[in-house]
């Protein structure tokens, strides 16, 4: 007879929580989304409860996981009413710097949702933190994309390769990917290095999408990826893009989940250095006023060059 994953000594809360999810990958929460006897395009809120056939397995390497009629109509367009009027063009992290770059990589527009911003966002959030039993403190804030024709993400990581961004709650360990439209044609999201398995081939894929394992885009469906391994190692076959979008538009939302809290404030406000050494060339260059949230911070973060900009 096997033994059983529970047998032996007793496992840390964190420990069994995570083999919990290893097990039942299925077993989430849902707050807001289609259940029975509940409309998927009502903002009905019903009390707790699991519904195991909403989510099913994509790929176990990477661990991929979707979950179909995860947020209600509601739901998604106040998400896109938010965002629509503060879309700014995407960025990405530099390598080596850890600042935010425009690249030719990524072609999206999008807005930052503050945690917590409003009754439904928070909601939002809670049901995300039940489904991926990720703490709610561990999310970054939620950012919402826009993608129009051809637009796309080349396969990227969502783990970090600097030191800059790991500072604030360590890693992103898993991404939650929230699609708010259907789209005619393309946006799909595709994991180039993910481990085949022998179904066939969807013939109304994308060419992008046929380059790997990938998700149709399709209103309220939420889609859950590890970007590190159990044993916290980055994982390489978790490299993921969207692909381009073809016919239509496409709106998502992303919550990136971090290793440690993300709410707590890593230096004291009156700490005085520089934590990058191109700090002082970046001052120089007049970053101080172009990238205030980075070299200054906020009251809630300092930022990483405060000696360079003489604030304190």
């Amino acid at each position: 007879m096997e033994s059983s994953p529970w047998a032996g000594p007793r496992r840390p809360t964190v420990v069994r929580l995570l083999l919990l999810l290893q097990l039942f990958p299925a077993l989430f929460v849902d707050r807001g989304g289609a259940a029975a006897g509940v409309d998927k395009g009502t903002s009905v809120y019903p009390a707790a409860v699991v519904y195991p056939h909403h989510s099913r397995q994509i790929s176990w390497k990477p661990r991929v996981f979707l979950y179909q009629h995860f947020l209600s109509d509601d739901e998604v367009n106040h998400l896109i009413s938010l965002a629509r009027a503060e879309l700014k063009r995407s960025a990405v992290a530099d390598n080596m710097s850890g600042k935010s770059t425009l690249s030719d990589v990524r072609t999206s527009s999008g807005a930052f949702l503050r945690k917590g911003q409003d009754p439904i966002v928070a909601g939002i959030e809670d049901k995300i933190a039940a489904w991926t039993f990720l703490p709610k403190e561990n999310g970054e804030d939620m950012q919402v994309l826009r993608y129009k024709h051809g637009e796309k993400y080349e396969p990227h990581y969502d783990y970090f390769t600097d030191n800059v961004n790991t500072v604030r709650g360590g890693h992103r360990y898993a991404t939650v990917l929230l699609y708010l439209t259907d789209v005619a044609a393309g946006g799909e999201t595709v994991f180039p290095l993910a481990e085949e398995v022998d179904d066939a081939k969807d013939e109304t894929l994308s060419e992008c999408a046929q380059k790997g394992i990938a998700v149709k885009p399709r209103k309220g469906d939420a889609l859950l990826f590890f970007n590190l391994n159990p044993d916290s190692t980055t994982d390489s076959v978790s490299l993921h893009g969207g692909c381009p979008v073809i016919k239509g538009e496409k709106w998502s939302a992303t919550k990136w989940i971090r290793v440690a809290s993300f709410d707590k404030v890593p230096h004291a406000q009156g700490n005085c250095t520089d934590e990058n050494e191109s700090c002082a060339k970046w001052a120089a260059l007049g970053e101080c006023l172009k990238n205030p949230d980075y070299m200054v911070g906020t009251t809630a973060l300092p930022g990483y060059c405060r000696k360079s900009c003489n604030v304190c």
